[in-house]
């Protein structure tokens, strides 16, 4: 599995709605073969941060930053962020989808 986060910082006028502007190449990411998921969420200490949280299996990668959308991609993001996104990638061999994390396990209800 190829993990990937990747926070972003919208300028101002784009905070509210980043996501609508980003659902086109949210829906083709997640449509791609190999994406395991691929999720946006809003930072609850900095409400102007988001955090994109992908996984995709080990052989997507090419096709994904190969893709039009990605491309597409390549130039909307420069246009909606106050600066360059930072992102964590790492490749967690054999791994294809989430544990449970034991530590919390919850009891049948």
């Amino acid at each position: 599995m190829i993990l990937i986060n990747v926070r972003f910082l919208p300028k101002p006028e784009y905070v509210e709605n980043f996501l609508e502007k980003v659902a086109d190449f949210t829906a083709a990411s997640r449509a791609e073969p190999g994406n395991i998921f691929f999720d946006w969420y809003r930072s609850a200490e900095n409400p102007n941060e988001y955090l994109l949280i992908e996984a995709f299996q080990d052989d997507a990668a090419g096709p994904h930053v190969n893709s039009q959308h990605f491309q597409d991609a390549q130039e909307l993001f420069p246009t909606l962020l106050l600066e360059t996104p930072t992102i964590i990638n790492t490749l967690i061999p054999g791994k294809t989808e989430w544990d449970e994390m034991a530590e919390f396990k919850v009891a049948a209800q």
